[in-house]
């Protein structure tokens, strides 16, 4: 079974869920165009670097979820979770210039669920749900909504785990 990013549930509200994240270390990789082939084309360089295309040949098991968020200029940025416990200090530099690495700080965020095959516009309209969901319980927002995919593409449709997330303050 994949590793899955670990996170502490604080409570349910409503249609999400509050969780409290620890500090994770991501590699990414910024992708031009399409929000729905972005998440393809993004997977090739993130999962060379993790199967040893890196400065130490080091290689990291695959974790969910792939982790995507659409940027104000349209671009993607599509993240890999590193599995829990890599050092931040030891880090091995990618080889491909296109995929960075970045600390993401412990944090909060509301999460929901739902199943289905993912799209633009299923993901838009969850995330337009969520935030709804997380101003009516007078939580406040850090940044963007962002999407989360648990599953391989091959998964059937109504079989697959998504997510769309929102950092909150607490």
């Amino acid at each position: 079974m994949t590793e899955q990013q670990p996170y502490t549930l604080v409570r349910r509200l409503g249609g999400f869920e509050l969780r409290r994240y620890p500090q994770s270390v991501l590699v990414q990789v910024r992708v031009d165009g399409d929000f729905d082939r972005a998440g393809n084309r993004g997977f090739r360089p993130l999962f060379n670097y993790i199967t040893g295309d890196n400065g130490t040949a080091t290689k990291f098991s695959m974790t969910a979820p792939v982790i995507q968020e659409e940027r104000a200029d349209r671009s993607n940025v599509v993240s890999f979770v590193l599995p829990e416990g890599t050092d931040p200090d030891t880090l091995p530099a990618p080889r491909d210039t296109k995929v960075t690495t970045t600390i993401v700080p412990p944090h909060s965020a509301a999460a929901a669920r739902f199943r289905g095959r993912w799209s633009e516009s299923l993901f838009r309209r969850k995330g337009v749900e969520l935030l709804g969901q997380v101003s009516a319980a007078g939580l406040e927002t850090v940044g963007d909504v962002y999407y989360a995919r648990f599953d391989p593409p091959w998964m059937p449709g109504p079989l697959r785990h998504n997510e769309v997330l929102v950092t909150v303050l607490e």
